[in-house]
């Protein structure tokens, strides 16, 4: 396992996303199938974005003036946030400058970082410790091209 910065500069394409609930659920946010990427840059940027795989189109108007539940099915179905990052040990520090999810703006989003033998990233993170939803997500990619 390697986590130095420069190892993470590049795109790394989305290969799946689970959240494993300590109660023994296991769900998968945006299905079994996802597109996205996460991008880091040698000056310290970062954007992620994924999405279902399966997004139907809008069939009410567009994006301005579509019906309201066709906008909350959108909004659910994907994410989007970027800004800056640091890396501390195996601990990786996304520092939020623009999200889909406004209350993400000025935050942060720590997660423990693995360099995996076979060239895949995984980004883990415990949520809600101490409630019946806590749980680790674990987000793997692999670099694009790869």
């Amino acid at each position: 396992m390697s986590t130095p910065q420069t190892n993470l500069v590049g795109r790394w394409e989305i290969i799946s996303w689970e959240q494993a609930f300590d109660d023994g659920r296991r769900e998968l946010p945006m299905g079994e199938h996802l597109n996205g990427f996460i991008q880091y840059t040698e000056d310290g940027g970062m954007a992620c974005m994924i999405a279902a795989a399966e997004r139907p189109n809008f069939e009410t108007g567009g994006q301005w003036n579509a019906s309201d539940a066709e906008k909350a099915r959108a909004y659910t179905s994907m994410l989007a946030y970027g800004g800056r990052y640091e890396v501390d040990g195996d601990v990786i520090t996304h520092k939020v400058d623009i999200s889909m999810f406004p209350n993400w703006k000025g935050g942060v989003q720590k997660r423990q970082l693995a360099v995996n033998a076979d060239g895949t990233l995984t980004l883990s993170a415990r949520l809600e410790e101490g409630s019946p939803q806590a749980r680790t997500a674990r987000l793997v990619w692999r670099r694009a091209g790869a």
